[in-house]
């Protein structure tokens, strides 16, 4: 942690007589007195517990604590000018552009809490918000079509040249409607599913391969039945409407289960569970615009896990 005492004078008036070799031109130059200055850079050194400086008639040279200081002091104070930069830049710019990929279990659960937290700022950005497949998504991403991917982790030869930083976890539900017949069965046996249309993710799904070693360890082969789709419309009303079982990140149907208009079959699904996060080109520096919209992905993940 960074020692409370030390203040933005301290380091401001270091690199100033770092800069000049003396203190009476680094007093002129920050307009305040020799003593003055004299008197922060004591206050500076008794907090690093060091002499930064030796003086001598010629003026000032650093000590090599001094070098050190000098080294992180300098990088520091840049990231800050430019981060106060890159923050007045977003606000006078105008009108900017930011497009972002999403899973829909995360367009459904997380995305929609960050657009309102994102738009209360007063930075005038076109959001576009594109949802498909994992692979689609990354694929544009790494074009540069896309600022950013909010999804589950990809494998690793897909995130070759990409960064991932983690906000959550999710799992797999197996829904059914209300009063379906294997909410009356306490086996929780996941092969009667076999025996009633099952609807599942196609092959570009990211949770596909969990759900296909989910089944083979409970034996499950064969599902005669299957609808394969990615249509969260479809699969909400038609299981709504028959006695389908919708296989489906937990997070597109979250709200549904909440209101009671689906209900999660009882079955051990947390070999499906996989990380959640944000993708980005690791060689892309990310724009004022992203990085406000990242913190409030952040921020609305940090509420549903509190909810939860």
């Amino acid at each position: 942690m960074i020692d409370p005492r030390v203040k933005y004078r301290h380091v401001q008036c270091f690199l100033e007589v770092a800069r000049r070799r003396s203190l009476v031109k680094a007093a002129d130059a920050l307009s305040i007195t020799q003593p003055a200055v004299s008197k922060t850079l004591k206050e500076l050194e008794d907090i690093l517990e060091v002499r930064l400086f030796e003086r001598s008639r010629k003026g000032v040279s650093l000590t090599q604590f001094g070098e050190v200081f000098l080294h992180y002091a300098g990088a520091s104070l840049a990231a800050l000018k430019q981060g106060l930069d890159s923050v007045a830049q977003a606000r006078m710019s105008g009108e900017s552009y930011l497009n972002v990929g999403v899973l829909p279990s995360v367009a459904a659960r997380i995305v929609p809490g960050a657009v309102q937290t994102f738009q209360s700022e007063s930075v005038e950005t076109t959001l576009t918000l594109i949802t498909g497949p994992n692979t689609f998504l990354l694929s544009r991403l790494r074009v540069g079509e896309l600022d950013l991917v909010v999804g589950r982790l990809a494998d690793p030869e897909q995130m070759a040249g990409l960064s991932f930083a983690h906000l959550y976890s999710e799992s797999v539900s197996f829904v059914v409607r209300r009063g379906h017949p294997l909410l009356y069965e306490k086996s929780g046996d996941l092969g009667r599913i076999a025996d009633f249309p099952v609807l599942y993710p196609t092959k570009e799904a990211i949770i596909r391969p969990y759900i296909e070693r989910l089944l083979i360890t409970h034996g499950i082969t064969r599902l005669p039945k299957r609808v394969e789709t990615i249509s969260n419309s479809f699969g909400r009303t038609y299981t709504l409407d028959t006695d389908a079982v919708w296989i489906i990140s937990s997070g597109v149907v979250s709200r549904d289960i909440a209101a009671g208009e689906l209900v999660e079959l009882p079955l051990e699904t947390s070999e499906t569970t996989g990380p959640v996060g944000l993708t980005t080109r690791a060689d892309a520096p990310p724009t004022p615009a992203l990085l406000m919209f990242q913190s409030a992905l952040r921020a609305s993940a940090e509420k549903m896990s509190i909810h939860l």
